[in-house]
């Protein structure tokens, strides 16, 4: 399999799940893989849970916010992950799509966001495994 360039994460309010896990491959990837994230119906901010579980892994999400989906991040991207975003996100020929199905942390505690962020890490790590094979 082809070394990928890009990946996008798309959840809805890009408030959580794919601000994690954008977050987290680019910390695991260190430059191999270029990283986008963005929402369907973009939130107004971060989860603050979210913010705090990922600090916790010394992963600072400060400066990030929610972004709009563009067809054109769609575009960009070698391999697009939904994260229940349904029928929102674009679909293109010769893109590979991935659904991961995950908790919202929307309306979560810390305790309830951690198990989230932990999967969500632990499909990182596989998914960069894939795409950046370690020689």
């Amino acid at each position: 399999m082809p070394t990928a360039s890009e990946v996008l994460f798309v959840c809805v309010h890009n408030a959580g799940r794919s601000q994690m896990a954008a977050a987290l491959l680019h910390y695991h990837a260190k430059g191999a893989v270029t990283v986008r994230s963005a929402g369907s119906a973009p939130a107004e901010e971060i989860n603050p849970a979210v913010v705090e579980a990922m600090m916790e892994l010394g992963i600072d999400l400060g400066q990030e916010f929610p972004k709009p989906l563009t067809d054109d991040a769609v575009q960009a991207a070698d391999v697009v992950i939904t994260m229940g975003c349904g029928d929102a996100c674009p679909v293109f020929p010769s893109k590979r799509y991935l659904d991961w199905q995950l908790d919202d942390p929307a309306g979560k505690t810390l305790d309830e966001v951690r198990p989230v962020r932990d999967e969500i890490d632990r499909r990182v790590r596989a998914l960069l495994a894939e795409l950046v094979p370690v020689t």
